[in-house]
């Protein structure tokens, strides 16, 4: 159920949204003014704002920059100017939407649904990027442990993928053999740069398109091996 925090000091307005929102199967919080929000962001999740503008002790503009500071939740701004001037006012500080008093709750409703998929798609493609490493046209996926090169899944192994993921997050930095082996294998290095060595062979057998010329994992001769940043 996502939460609703609706602001303004007119009590006929609060009372008509409670009805339609929570009709729609939103949790509604409720304030009276700026102040009064932003001790309700404090005390709980907040998934979208009606703010409005003229309120007693913080007005909704000041509030709207308040909130800002820290938070990154849609922002529906009411008031009953309806200048473009005082809109862009509203947009120019965070706002992420302006409506006009008097508003059709329907209307308004709408506005709430549009602004919450946007949102959504943005969390979203927010934590799917947090995910991935893309170095050109390959793809590293850390929580699904999936790798794709021009869009084709690649099959790895475990040890395999740690290998790759290592060499991505450090890509521009040589990594020495020890430092490999002592990384993915969690043990101390005891000569096993042929064991280092196989697993790269493979690894380029698999991400690369000529295995002889690579252009992900390079090697730095008498040091280690390096992933580029293309």
């Amino acid at each position: 159920m996502e939460t609703i925090l609706l602001v303004d000091d007119e009590q006929d307005i609060i009372k008509l949204m409670e009805l339609y929102l929570t009709n729609e199967g939103y949790r509604l919080l409720k304030a009276s003014d700026g102040l009064e929000a932003l001790e309700q962001l404090r005390q709980h999740p907040v998934d979208l704002i009606i703010l409005d503008v003229m309120m007693p002790r913080m007005d909704g503009l000041e509030a709207c920059m308040k909130i800002r500071e820290e938070h990154h939740i849609p922002i529906i701004m009411l008031s009953a100017k309806s200048q473009d001037i005082d809109k862009i006012a509203g947009l120019s500080i965070g706002a992420d939407d302006y409506v006009a008093k008097p508003f059709s709750p329907l209307v308004l409703v709408a506005r709430v649904k549009s602004q919450l998929r946007r949102y959504k798609r943005f969390k979203g493609a927010e934590a799917k990027n947090a995910d991935e490493i893309i170095i050109d046209d390959l793809v590293i996926n850390t929580a699904m442990h999936t790798v794709f090169v021009d869009q084709q899944e690649v099959k790895l192994t475990p040890r395999e993928f740690a290998i790759l993921h290592l060499l991505a997050v450090n890509r521009g930095i040589v990594l020495s053999m020890d430092k490999i082996y002592e990384t993915v294998w969690n043990e101390p290095f005891m000569e096993s740069k042929n064991t280092v060595m196989v697993h790269i062979r493979k690894l380029r057998e698999k991400i690369e398109k000529n295995a002889q010329a690579p252009k992900f994992i390079k090697t730095v001769w008498g040091i280690g091996y390096k992933m580029e940043s293309l």
